[in-house]
């Protein structure tokens, strides 16, 4: 190595050692500052009992040397920013009154008008707030230069300027500003409109301009938004309103959402991929931050707050916006209002475009979703607009959907009874087929039974499958159904929320600690209806004989316990269903008893004489006498 290449190295080197020296110290002041702002301060109420007389002097100066140190790591104005005094603003319509801050320019606190939190019957005056406002903000992170050194920003620390609500056609926009470096500021508007529409009512558009900002911005290819909430308990059970809430997003062009897993704990989520909007959703109300060019990744987490603290969930989520030099605005929507089809499913993007936002009301897969979507919320909401009774209302649904269903009910029954009828005809051939080599004989023969009385085996069975989707659909409907919320009906004050004729001393596991007189109704009808059906069974196939207990009281009782903190409408369409299934089972029995299904066999016997037998059974008919010849042929081999 010659001379030159030895005094570059050291020149270098001493350049290398001199910008670490430079940059440990302004970092030691950066450490030193935020410890410093971080430090609990004493309430003053205990300040003044316990802290002798202030020098004033030494706060002045204290509160100088701050300043100074503000000013040289962040600059002059966001220093001022700090000191600046907070203050609030509100905007209202029929639906939002939405209290904002300065602080951050956040939506401090937003109440909706049409609903209240629950209390007892007649005491529901309290309007629902959808979440604590004091640690509730969103803020925007950004790094900004300070000559060779990147300082973090986050605008939920400092005060904006408030340049004041002004008034257009339909609507109402707040301004705020953030100045930054001289003449490069942030611009926070939020437009909440007046006109009635379904797509705006509980919509605010909420933009952020970057305005000259490229030249305070330090290298980054992102920005993030840090948005926190913690939300109340709005209604009556927590367990089951904690079952409910998490934190649900869309991928862009997704017809369906995704979700944190619900429960209790601790969930997080890292999304690495784009997202179109984040909700906190809660189990009849949801805020969504919609981004109108999606979001670049998203790491969501939701903590549990205890059963006793009013609280059900503190939601977080840091979402990423891609960033460059020419980056000048970020456009945003925040949906602030309830869970109701009606209304999600008429949000839409800047384009027209549906955003999937309905599917925050957790419908069911995609045939239940599909039975409630196009026929139980069609029909609840007609019923609705001329019946002022949500029990009524039940009432005739279920009538209805029994009436849908009739025909798979009578296939059922007569299935069964026929069954029943031919039962001395099926012993007769288990008497004269009781070996274990003569199985195939015996199977032939049952078919050729069953065939003579137009019996499909599973003929009981698959009506009742075809109906499980509408039985699940309903199970879907009723706990996510804010058309209940707060409706009463005989002694229930809330149908979607338990109801409670006894509230006991104590927690029964599994139960809870109270007494659900729908629940125990439920159940006492389902006993009802799994002995008339046991009954049905039993005569037909001996092998019920000792499933009684299971059949006819285990699963009632197991209903019981896993419906008692279940939304009383739920429990008492079930215990409607069942009743009204009894008596349309009765009814049939009456109308069909077993002289005239015996014709009916015998009509069917008649015809299958002179019927021509199908491919499918000839085949069949084959495939029998192969076997029975290959069982035949192992027999002689055994021998």
């Amino acid at each position: 190595m010659d001379k030159k290449n030895i005094v570059g190295v050291l020149l270098m080197s001493l350049i290398f050692v001199g910008y670490v020296i430079y940059s440990s110290r302004q970092q030691a002041k950066y450490q030193e500052y935020l410890s410093e702002v971080s430090a609990v301060e004493t309430p003053a109420a205990e300040s003044e009992a316990t802290a002798p007389e202030p020098d004033t002097t030494f706060e002045q100066a204290d509160s100088a040397a701050e300043v100074d140190r503000d000013a040289e790591i962040f600059g002059a104005a966001l220093a001022a920013a700090r000191d600046r005094a907070e203050q609030t603003v509100t905007m209202s319509n029929d639906y939002l009154t939405v209290e904002f801050s300065t602080l951050g320019a956040s939506m401090r606190k937003v109440t909706l008008a049409e609903y209240t939190k629950y209390a007892p019957r007649r005491e529901r005056n309290e309007k629902v707030v959808l979440y604590e406002p004091a640690p509730s903000h969103i803020g925007l992170e950004f790094y900004m230069r300070n000559g060779l050194n990147n300082v973090p920003v986050n605008t939920s620390e400092y005060v904006f300027e408030n340049l004041g609500v002004t008034r257009g056609d339909g609507f109402q926009k707040l301004t705020m500003r953030l100045e930054v470096a001289p003449e490069a500021y942030l611009l926070y508007e939020y437009v909440l409109y007046d006109e009635k529409a379904p797509a705006r009512d509980y919509l605010l558009d909420f933009d952020i301009r970057l305005v000259n900002m490229s030249q305070v911005m330090a290298n980054q290819s992102s920005l993030n938004m840090l948005w926190t909430a913690r939300t109340y308990q709005n209604e009556r059970g927590y367990r089951n309103e904690n079952m409910y809430t998490t934190i649900s997003y869309r991928f862009p062009g997704e017809k369906s959402i995704e979700s944190l897993s619900m429960g209790d704990g601790e969930k997080q989520e890292t999304i690495q991929n784009a997202v179109n909007w984040v909700a906190f959703k809660q189990q009849f109300f949801s805020e969504a931050l919609i981004a109108r060019d999606n979001f670049s990744y998203a790491d969501v987490m939701y903590v549990t707050e205890p059963e006793d603290s009013g609280y059900i969930k503190t939601f977080t989520a840091r979402l990423g916006l891609p960033y460059d030099a020419q980056t000048t605005q970020y456009d945003f929507a925040v949906y602030c209002g309830p869970n109701k089809y009606a209304v999600l499913s008429n949000v839409v993007d800047k384009d027209g475009h549906k955003i999937a936002l309905e599917r925050l009301i957790p419908l069911g897969g995609w045939l239940v979703g599909w039975i409630n979507r196009w026929i139980v919320i069609p029909v609840f909401d007609f019923l609705s607009k001329y019946i002022g009774s949500f029990g009524l209302i039940i009432l005739i649904l279920t009538v209805l959907i029994k009436l849908l269903i009739y025909p798979l009910t009578y296939r059922s029954y007569l299935s069964t009874a026929k069954m029943r009828v031919i039962k001395p005809e099926v012993d007769a051939l288990n008497e004269k087929y009781p070996r274990q080599e003569d199985a195939m004989k015996k199977q032939q023969a049952m078919m050729e039974l069953y065939k003579k009385a137009s019996i499909n085996p599973l003929g009981g069975c698959i009506p009742l499958l075809i109906q499980l989707p509408i039985l699940w659909a309903m199970f879907r409907f009723f706990p996510a159904s804010i058309e209940l919320r707060g409706e009463s009906f005989l002694w229930a004050d809330d149908l979607s929320a338990y109801d409670s004729i006894i509230d006991l001393p104590f927690s029964i596991p599994w139960y809870g600690d109270h007494v659900s007189l729908f629940a125990l109704l439920m159940c006492a009808a389902m006993v009802g209806f799994s002995y008339f059906s046991y009954q049905q069974t039993a005569s037909s196939q001996p092998q019920m004989a000792g499933m009684r207990f299971m059949m006819v009281y285990l699963m009632p009782i197991m209903m019981l316990f896993f419906f008692n903190t279940y939304a009383s409408g739920l429990c008492y369409y079930y215990l409607l269903s069942q009743l009204i299934t009894i008596g349309i089972m009765t009814g049939i029995r009456h109308f069909v008893d077993d002289e005239k299904i015996h014709a009916m066999i015998r009509r069917n016997a008649e015809k299958q004489k002179n019927k021509k037998k199908s491919k499918f059974q000839l085949r069949y008919e084959e495939l029998m006498r192969q076997q029975q010849e290959q069982m035949r042929q192992q027999q002689k081999g055994r021998r």
